[in-house]
C-alpha cells in the first residue's frame, strides 16, 4: 500500500470510526469494538507513514484548490508525523480507559462520547498532517467543535458554564488573532505553505515580526498561554478520559504543536534569531511556566492541581520554540510526547481514583496507595516524568530545552526551568506522600483482615491496565529517545 494511501485511510477510519459507533450506540459491546479497531487500523497507518518519512520521503495529498495557489492540501514531514504518532498511539489507551470509565461510573450518553472522540482524533490527524495553514487552521476549528460536546458532557449548568468559557475563548482567540496572523502572512508572502526556513525572510522586518509572532501565539488559544488559559482549568468538570484527551491526546498539544509548526515552518528559527522578535515570548512562556506551577500548588482538587500543571508544561513547548536554536526546537518537539504520555498517566490515575473511592480533593486521600497500590505507583511514576527526573522520558525534553537556552545564552531560562521543576516536585510528590505514607481515615476502611491483598480495591481492570501500561511508557521513553531524536533530527531548520 502506497504512503499516500495509507495517509489518506490514516485520515478517513477515525471518520469512518465515528460514523460506525454511531450506528452501532444500540449495542454496547459491539460500538466498543468498533472503537478498539479503529483506534488500532489507524495507529498502524500512522506507522506505515512513518517508515517512509524515516527514510527521508515527504508523502504529499492535495484534496482540492481553493483558490489559485491555496489548496487544501496534506503534507507529512517530521515534526508533523511526531504530533500524528502521539495523538493516534495514544487513542489506542484512551479508549480502553474511556471504556472502563465510562461503564464504572455509569455514565450516560456513552455513544456520543466515543463519536466525539473519534472525530477529535480526526482534525487531530489533519492538524498533524496539514501541509499549510489554511489546512491546518480548518482542522484546528473542527477540533473545537468537535470536543464542545465532550467538555458538556455531564449538561449540567457547571458544565453549560465550562463549555461557554472553552468555546469561547477558543473561538475569541482564533478569530480575533490567529485567522488575522493566517490572513496578514497570505497578504505578506503569497503563500500559506510551510516551508524549511521559513516564509517570511525578506517579507517583513522590524517590530512587525513580534507583531505577528504574538498573533500566531495568542491565536492558539489551545496552547494555553496566560491570558487565554482559563478554559483549561473550566473544562475539567468534563469526565476524566476526556481531561486526558484534552491534555495529553489532542486539545493541547494540538494548540503547541501549531506554534512549534509556524516558528519553524512559517518563521523560521535563523530568521527570528536574526530579529530578535521571539525574545519577548521567551518572557511570557516564562512567566506562565512559573504562574501556573505556583497556582498548582494552591489547588486541592486533583484535576484542577493537574490541569494547572498542563498549563505550565505546555509552556516548556512555546518556550522551546521561542529559544530559536536547534537544540530549543529539538527539546520542544520532545517534550509533545515526553509529557503527553506523563500526563495521561496522572490523569488516568485521577479518574481511576474517583471511579473507585469517588474522591477528588487531595486531602481525602490519605492512605490511598494501601488500596490502590498499582494505581498510585503509576501515578509516581508519572510524577516522575513530569518533573524531569530519570529514568523518566521527561528527563529528556528538559535536558534539551535547557541545551537550546545555553546554545542561545539564555541563560536566565535554564533557571525558570530548574524552578519549575522544584515547583512541579511541589505539586505532585504530596499527592504520593500522602497516599502511601498517611494513615488512612478508619470511616473509608471496608476491611479490618489486615492482610494486605484483601484491602485493595482499585478501579476496573480497563481503567487499571491502561494506566499501568502509559506509566511503563514513561519509563520505555526515555530508553527511546533515540528513535525520536532520529525523527526530531530530519525537521529542516534551514
Amino acid at each position: 500500500m502506497s504512503p499516500e494511501t495509507l495517509l489518506q485511510l490514516a485520515l478517513c477510519l477515525p471518520l469512518s470510526g465515528a460514523l460506525g459507533v454511531s450506528l452501532c450506540g444500540r449495542w454496547p459491546n459491539l460500538r466498543e469494538t468498533v472503537t478498539i479497531l479503529t483506534t488500532l487500523a489507524t495507529f498502524s497507518c500512522v506507522l506505515g507513514i512513518l517508515f517512509e518519512v524515516l527514510a527521508g520521503g515527504r508523502v504529499t495529498v492535495q484534496l482540492l484548490e481553493v483558490v489559485d495557489g491555496l489548496p487544501l492540501v496534506f503534507d507529512v514531514e517530521p515534526l508533523g508525523m511526531l504530533y500524528a504518532l502521539v495523538a493516534s498511539g495514544l487513542w489506542i489507551p484512551t479508549a480502553l480507559y474511556g471504556i472502563g470509565y465510562m461503564r464504572g461510573h455509569g455514565e450516560d450518553n456513552q455513544t456520543r462520547f466515543f463519536t466525539c472522540f473519534a472525530l477529535a482524533i480526526f482534525a487531530s490527524l489533519g492538524i498533524a498532517f496539514a501541509g499549510n495553514l489554511l489546512t491546518l487552521f480548518l482542522f484546528y476549528e473542527v477540533l473545537t467543535f468537535s470536543t464542545y460536546p465532550l467538555v458538556t458532557h455531564y449538561g449540567n449548568d457547571e458544565a453549560r458554564r465550562a463549555g461557554r468559557i472553552y468555546l469561547g475563548n477558543l473561538l475569541f482567540t482564533s478569530v480575533a488573532f490567529l485567522l488575522l496572523a493566517v490572513l496578514s502572512t497570505w497578504w505578506l508572502t503569497g503563500t500559506l505553505d510551510f516551508r524549511p526556513g521559513g516564509i517570511l525572510a525578506g517579507k517583513v522586518e522590524g517590530p512587525m515580526v513580534a507583531v505577528l509572532l504574538g498573533l500566531f501565539a495568542f491565536g492558539t488559544g489551545k496552547a494555553a498561554l496566560m491570558p487565554f488559559h482559563k478554559w483549561l482549568p473550566a473544562a475539567m468538570v468534563a469526565p476524566t478520559p476526556v481531561s486526558a484527551l484534552l491534555h495529553a491526546v489532542a486539545i493541547v498539544k494540538a494548540g503547541v504543536f501549531t506554534v512549534l509548526k509556524v516558528i519553524v515552518y512559517i518563521f523560521g528559527i535563523d530568521f527570528l534569531t536574526e530579529q530578535g522578535a521571539s525574545i519577548w515570548l521567551m518572557y511570557a512562556a516564562s512567566f506562565t511556566l512559573l504562574s501556573a506551577s505556583v497556582i498548582a500548588l494552591t489547588k486541592t482538587n486533583l484535576k484542577a492541581r493537574l490541569a494547572y500543571s498542563t498549563i505550565s508544561q505546555l509552556a516548556y513547548i512555546v518556550l522551546g520554540g521561542s529559544l530559536a536554536t536547534a537544540a530549543g526546537v529539538t527539546g520542544a518537539a520532545l517534550h509533545i510526547p515526553m509529557h503527553a504520555v506523563g500526563k495521561i498517566t496522572l490523569f488516568f490515575c485521577a479518574g481511576a481514583i474517583f471511579v473507585a473511592t469517588h474522591k477528588k480533593d487531595i486531602r481525602d486521600m490519605d492512605g490511598i496507595g494501601r488500596r490502590m497500590p498499582f494505581t498510585m505507583g503509576a501515578f509516581l511514576v508519572g510524577s516522575l516524568s513530569i518533573i524531569g527526573l530519570p529514568p523518566m522520558g521527561g528527563a529528556w525534553s528538559k535536558w534539551y530545552l535547557a541545551l537550546g537556552a545555553a546554545e542561545g545564552h539564555n541563560y536566565i531560562f535554564i533557571a525558570v526551568l530548574m524552578l519549575s521543576s522544584l515547583l512541579s516536585i511541589g505539586y505532585l510528590m504530596p499527592v504520593v506522600a500522602r497516599a502511601f505514607f498517611c494513615k488512612e481515615n478508619p470511616d473509608d476502611r471496608t476491611s479490618e483482615s489486615g492482610k494486605f491483598w484483601s484491602d485493595i480495591q482499585e478501579a476496573p481492570l480497563l481503567c487499571v491496565l491502561p494506566l499501568c501500561a502509559t506509566a511503563l511508557g514513561c519509563v520505555a521513553l526515555f530508553f527511546g529517545v533515540p528513535f525520536f531524536k532520529r525523527l526530531i533530527d530530519l525537521i529542516p531548520l534551514s
